[in-house]
Formats: C-alpha cells, structure tokens, sequence
C-alpha cells in the first residue's frame, strides 16, 4: 500500500503560521528568508505576528499556505511520496514535494497566480457558493440550468467531498443557483466570503497571466505522479502537469475524484502538509477507510 502526501489550498491560513518552524529548524529560516527574498516584502512578518485580515489578503495568503506547507514536507526526515496531490493552491505544493518545480520557481509563480487572480476579481464581481447535502448529479443539473435561463456564469468550482460541493459564478447567478439548490433539497447553500469567483471561467484573464509566466519556468521530471485537481488521475509527463496547471484556474478542483484515484491506485496513508486539518477532514468523509494525519 502506497503513502500519500497532500498539500492544502487558500483558507487554511491562521496567524502564527511557521513560527515554530522558524524558531526551532535552521532549514526551515534559509526557506523564510528565501521566500522574503524572492517576494520582495517580509511575508514571515506578516505569518508570525499579522492579524486574520493581513493574512486574508490574496497575495499574502498563497505564498504563506505554499511556503508553510513545503517547510512542513521537508520537516519529514523519512518523506518518500509515492504519489502527492495538492487543492487548488495546494497543486504547486505538490509539485515542489515530486521535485517537478523548484521552491524559487513555484513562489514565483504561486505569487504571479495571487495578483493575477486579484486583478481578475477586480475586473468583474463575483462569488462562490458552498452547497451542503446534495449529489454532484444534481448541482450540475441546477448550474447548468441556472446558466441557460439567466445568462449568468454558474459552475461547479470545488468537488470537496460527497455532500460537499462549491460553486462559482457571477452575483447574481450564484444568489440565483443557492435558492434553486435549496428548492432541488439541499441541506444547505450559502454564499461564502471570498471577493471572486475563483476557478470558474471569469478567472480567463488570470489564467492567460499565470500561462505566460509558466510558459517560462522549467518543469522536471517528477519523482512520482502527482493526481492534479483538473484530471483527477496519475500524472507523469511535464508537459502534461504544466497544461493542467494551467486549466486549473478556470477549471474545477475535482477533489473527491483526485482523492478516490489515489486510493484505486493503492493509497492506504494520506499525511497533509500544512496549516490546519481541512484536507484530513475531506478525505476521511471521501473514504472512512483510510488513514489521514497531518504535518503542521
């Protein structure tokens, strides 16, 4: 049976993130200094003394979840992934862990990917939806109707866990989709505080940006196979994790999916690298069987 390594996306950020890594680990303070480096501001300032709201602005909080998690990967002795999968953000985590991409060059682009994606956020408003306690089936059914008779952006954005299942779009198409998704008998539908619509296809401009600098980097031949969030299955070829990449932006994080490949594919062990517990929590509700821990 094979060890999974899994890296989390935006959202598991709290304040005092990397602080005992920093304090404790001489590796972990060359990475921080690095990453101050290579971003141009302290971002280990703002982990270990900033408030929720610092750590909740965009371009802060992706380079602070990659950085924390890929500290917390090398803090393993003993790590040999066998296979590794990231949500979302998570995704150029991985592919640090499967030796794909540099540290340099994943914060580099994880920083692109930051601004690029707020930039987008401020070219047209727009949200996300969690929707509790209906079949994927069926939301797709709603997002697809809601598109057809409005005219507005509606799409499945985050296949979390069964039950579990966001969706992004415009304002109005998303008010429009949570009382249809209440109609069709979800438990629940709520509009969740982030300031866009992320990976639905209103996130086009980011996703043109971010393919314009990754076109640049050098991608390597991993280590293992990383199951990426847009193909939900084992991924070798460079070529192929960059154009996954790439999609993910405006593509669906197929979570659920990813996690059921890995698990075909022989995973019994998941450890998350990272802040928090969020991934720990999907995979035990995706498969009861297996085994979930964490690396903070």
């Amino acid at each position: 049976m094979k060890h999974a390594y899994v890296f989390p996306g935006q959202g598991s950020q709290h304040p005092g993130m990397g602080k005992d890594h920093y304090e404790n680990n001489a590796f972990a303070r060359k990475l921080f200094e690095q990453a101050n480096d290579v971003l141009g501001f302290r971002i280990s300032e703002i982990m270990f003394n900033g408030s929720e709201e610092d750590l909740r602005k965009t371009d802060v909080t992706q380079p602070a979840v990659f950085l924390h998690s890929v500290i917390a990967f090398r803090s393993i002795d003993a790590a040999r992934p066998e296979m590794v999968a990231g949500h979302s953000l998570g995704e150029f985590s991985a592919l640090v862990a499967n030796g794909t991409l540099s540290f340099e060059s994943a914060l580099e682009l994880v920083m692109i990917r930051a601004r690029a994606m707020q930039k987008a956020v401020e070219l047209q408003p727009s949200t996300m939806a969690a929707v509790l306690g209906l079949a994927d089936e069926k939301v797709e059914d709603v997002c697809k109707t809601v598109q057809n008779e409005t005219g507005e952006v509606v799409v499945p954005a985050n296949y979390n866990c069964p039950g579990q299942l966001v969706i992004s779009g415009t304002i109005k198409g998303i008010e429009v989709a949570c009382e249809q998704m209440k109609a069709a008998g979800a438990k629940r539908a709520l509009v969740l505080p982030v300031g866009g619509a992320f990976h639905s296809p209103l996130m086009e401009p980011a996703r043109a940006e971010l393919q314009a600098a990754i076109e640049k980097i050098t991608f390597h031949t991993p280590t293992c196979a990383v199951y990426q969030n847009v193909a939900a299955k084992a991924v070798f070829d460079r070529e192929e994790i960059k154009q996954n990449l790439i999609s993910q932006l405006t593509g669906a994080v197929k979570w659920t999916q990813s996690i059921q490949a890995m698990i075909n594919d022989g995973a019994s062990r998941f450890t998350e690298c990272g802040p928090g517990k969020v991934l720990q929590g999907l995979i035990g509700k995706i498969d009861k069987n297996v085994e979930a821990l964490g690396i903070s």
